[in-house]
């Protein structure tokens, strides 16, 4: 018997029994190396991609756990969309199909109150909802989580990416401290740390083998000897790679404005960061970049500090770095976690010597730039647009509310909608593009939290 096998797990009979039936023998990676640990109670934080067989792996440890006969809440999954939690829901059920009336139920935004209060009058055993729902059935005492044992936040940096790390917080205060809390998570960022270090009790770290390569950074250098021949540099590059997040260095203020408005006059998604911009606008810009709402982000080293950026496709050096330790700190935000990233660097005659200070093998530079035949083709818009809410924290706006409002009747699926931010007297969603109007509409002629809120498209 492999160790892989489910049958080498301290299972319950009919689960081992159920699980065959399904054609489930070995176990993926993150269930051979978490399931273990949370069979025996352990808190545990699972690094895990979608498809890596998370949801067996909590369901698993949750279905050993629970106690059918005592017919009260013993378990809730938190999700962050309701296509999500409706998929959670589903597996779960096929994982319990040889345990007798046991019920597990939805509660998410998007969908009726009124039947949610039926269905937890009649009880359950298992929980799983977004966030938002959770919480307002909480707030109106028709939820009580007393007796849960288990607690699981799935896909947990999606759900901080889309506010909602208050709400959680929330959540967390009404459930026993003796529960055991399983955590799952595609990337870990500080913010996972931080809930991770509130809610979890000496958690065992798993993080299951990437499916692909080593971390790889391919570096180019590209000759221009002009100022017109770096612009056109930049734009072919920019053209023929098509990345859906791009940063270009500067090393001037005045460069990278000049840089982000020809970008956008010849039609790509681009915007400026530095030092003469106002709060909002930064605080716009970045919220932008990050939901992937705009494409490129020009910025010189003091304003792209301590920028948290994840899966930067290219980072191009429109101007060289001052130093080797600058130049390496750059392109190394591209290419991580498993990712290929482009770092490219635009050079003249006359900076050859620069290039020499950053310990680059000069036998190596000089790559051909990409046909001009790219600045011919079509510029790629980006995936997500970005809604500005004209309604905040000062209105008892929440991320929850804005999820459920946008995903009602005639709204748009959850797992459309990206990330939300609120501030005091403001909100920003960003929603698929191909989706935007709808959701404008939607947001346009119902109401949130009972109010109407003005709404427009950020550009």
């Amino acid at each position: 018997m492999s160790s892989t096998d489910f049958s080498s797990l301290n299972l319950k009979p009919d689960l081992l029994k159920n699980l065959s039936s399904l054609g489930y023998e070995s176990m993926t990676p993150i269930q051979a190396l978490s399931l273990p640990a949370i069979l025996s109670g352990e808190d545990v934080i699972g690094q895990g991609k979608t498809g890596s067989g998370k949801t067996a792996a909590f369901g698993l440890g949750l279905l050993q756990k629970l106690d059918v006969k005592a017919f009260r809440v013993q378990s809730i999954v938190l999700c962050p969309t309701r296509e999500l939690a409706d998929q959670v829901a589903s597996e779960l059920r096929r994982l319990a199909r040889s345990i007798h009336n046991i019920k597990v139920l939805t509660l998410c935004g998007g969908a009726p109150f009124g039947p949610q209060i039926g269905s937890l009058e009649h009880g359950a055993h298992i929980v799983v909802g977004t966030p938002g729902r959770i919480e307002e059935h909480l707030r109106k005492a028709t939820l009580k989580l007393e007796f849960v044992t288990i607690l699981i936040l799935d896909e947990a940096d999606r759900m901080l990416d889309m506010g909602f790390q208050d709400t959680i917080d929330k959540i967390i205060e009404k459930i026993p401290s003796s529960r055991q809390t399983l955590l799952f998570s595609a990337t870990y960022p500080d913010e996972i740390a931080d809930i991770a270090c509130r809610a979890l009790k000496n958690p065992t770290i798993l993080e299951a083998p990437a499916v692909h390569e080593e971390d790889t950074i391919k570096q180019y250098f590209h000759l221009t000897n002009t100022d017109d021949e770096r612009m056109s540099a930049l734009r072919l590059l920019l053209a023929k790679h098509k990345p859906e997040s791009a940063l270009v260095f500067c090393n001037t203020k005045s460069d990278t404005q000049d840089v982000a408005d020809e970008l956008a006059h010849y039609g790509f998604y681009a915007l400026a960061i530095h030092g003469d911009l106002d709060q909002r606008e930064r605080d716009q810009a970045l919220i932008r970049f990050s939901n992937g709402s705009v494409s490129v982000l020009v910025a010189t080293d003091v304003a792209a500090r301590g920028l948290d950026i994840k899966d930067l496709d290219m980072v191009i050096n429109f101007n060289i770095a001052h130093d080797a330790e600058v130049h390496v700190h750059r392109i190394g935000r591209t290419g991580r976690a498993g990712k290929h990233g482009v770092a490219c660097t635009l050079f003249s005659d006359r900076e050859t010597h620069k290039l020499e200070t950053l310990d680059i093998d000069l036998s190596n530079v000089n790559d051909p730039l990409p046909s001009a035949i790219y600045l011919d083709k079509p510029i790629k818009k980006p995936v997500m647009t970005t809604l500005k809410i004209d309604g905040g924290k000062k209105q008892k706006l929440r991320p929850g509310d804005i999820v459920g409002g946008l995903t009602g009747k005639d709204g748009i699926p959850g797992d459309k909608i990206g990330k939300i931010s609120v501030a005091g007297n403001w909100s920003y969603v960003a929603v698929s593009s191909e989706l935007v109007k709808t959701a404008l509409k939607k947001i346009q002629n119902d109401k949130l939290k009972g109010k109407t809120f003005r709404v427009r498209i950020l550009s």
